[in-house]
């Protein structure tokens, strides 16, 4: 994607490092909240009339929706999910990775906007989708990482990702079109980035790795430090071949010991006198 590395020269500088780390720090401050107080839910979730009434928080106030109530399953998120974001933004850079979650973010708000204009329904939004899509970017760029199932299960991530990839399909195709524009505009950012070009698989460790076992291989051409003006021997086709210049010649010309004292000498007219 050229307009990736366009957009890298130019606003590369801005990018924010770790931003995953954030989004997962927005939840774990949600998840305190609603511990504390369960109606902090009414303050901060999706409601497309009360954005429309000045409450514009409420665009992005739905990062801070944990996605489970349960403490260790919270705390498994957070370690699993950081781990992702991490290695992810490792391979891609800070910049692609702020590219791929804040897509993530605006296919969210697309879609609330999409779904409440067409079917006048207020759908509740979470980060469950863009933490799907940013596991399936690891499954993409990573398909053999193993994950244990219930900790004991062992499963490579390409056979999660696909298994969650076909239930997300089933639901596009048995739901309404609320969830088909919920899945598809949540999902925006994979889309872009893995289905709509395959410029992002020079970043893969597979094709780094292609790359740097080329470059190995394909080394330039050592280049000769001697060659005689007349037959065009150099070091290389002898070890016991001697080379000098001609001192009679103008200019450097360089001469094997077979054609040293044989050769004709090169003078500003162009004229050759034997030796």
């Amino acid at each position: 994607m050229k307009w990736i590395d366009k957009m890298q020269r130019k606003f590369g500088r801005y990018a924010i490092p770790n931003l995953m780390n954030y989004i997962i720090g927005l939840n774990v401050i949600g998840f305190v909240l609603l511990m504390l107080n369960p109606n902090f839910y009414f303050f901060i979730n999706w409601d497309m009339d009360l954005i429309l009434r000045g409450q514009i928080w409420r665009l992005v106030s739905f990062l801070f929706i944990p996605p489970s109530s349960n403490l260790l399953s919270m705390l498994l998120f957070c370690l699993v999910y950081s781990m992702i974001g991490n290695t992810l933004e490792r391979i891609w850079g800070s910049f692609r990775m702020n590219l791929y979650l804040i897509t993530g973010i605006f296919g969210h708000i697309l879609a609330g906007i999409v779904i409440y204009f067409l079917t006048d329904f207020n759908v509740q939004l979470s980060t469950v989708y863009l933490n799907s899509s940013l596991f399936f970017a690891l499954a993409a760029t990573f398909p053999d990482t193993q994950f244990y199932l219930y900790f004991i299960i062992p499963i490579k991530a390409k056979w999660m990702a696909i298994l969650s990839g076909a239930l997300y399909v089933f639901e596009i195709i048995q739901g309404n079109w609320s969830t088909r524009i919920l899945i598809i505009l949540s999902m925006l950012n994979f889309i872009i980035f893995f289905f709509a070009t395959k410029d992002m698989n020079r970043i893969r460790p597979k094709e780094i790795k292609r790359r740097q076992e080329f470059k190995k291989q394909v080394r330039p051409t050592a280049q000769t430090k001697h060659k005689c003006a007349i037959c065009g021997r150099t070091e290389k086709d002898g070890d016991d071949l001697e080379f000098r210049y001609c001192s009679k010649c103008e200019g450097a010309y360089e001469y094997c010991q077979d054609h040293l004292y044989t050769h004709k000498h090169v003078t500003t007219k162009h004229s050759y006198e034997k030796q």
